[in-house]
């Protein structure tokens, strides 16, 4: 089973990447023709796209040639770079019982023990996975 609670823009990022990323060769892809692709609302997606761009993670390209691009080799760009722009203090976990405060050894809650490896495991799977490691077979 594969399941995280992303929201849906963190969704679209990830879908996104991974199919530039598969796609390098090509031109910058405009985001209408990404969003039909994808089957995603172009207008959603626009704002998604644009978020990428303003964090680093595309490059978006103005011209008759122009559109959006992995700012950098898929194999550089780590899975966390997408999801926070989206997610914000969500990418970093915290507390199980008390998100709003950082997991941590001294005055852990009753589920430290457990969930403090799922917590690691999380940060460290976004932290060393890229977006190569995720790119769609086309």
């Amino acid at each position: 089973m594969c399941t995280v609670n992303f929201s849906a823009s963190t969704t679209h990022a990830l879908r996104a990447t991974a199919w530039l990323a598969a796609h390098p060769g090509e031109d910058a892809v405009l985001g209408r023709d990404l969003a039909r692709k994808l089957k995603i609302p172009p207008d959603y997606l626009s704002k998604v796209l644009a978020t990428l761009a303003r964090n680093g993670v595309l490059r978006a390209v103005r011209g008759a040639k122009g559109g959006y691009r992995l700012a950098r080799a898929p194999e550089r760009i780590k899975l966390a770079e997408v999801v926070t722009p989206f997610e914000g203090k969500r990418a970093r976990t915290g507390c199980l019982l008390h998100p709003d405060r950082p997991c941590r050894d001294s005055g852990a809650c009753s589920a430290h023990a457990s969930w403090g490896g799922v917590s690691q495991a999380y940060r460290d799977f976004l932290d060393r996975t890229t977006v190569a490691d995720i790119r769609d077979h086309p």
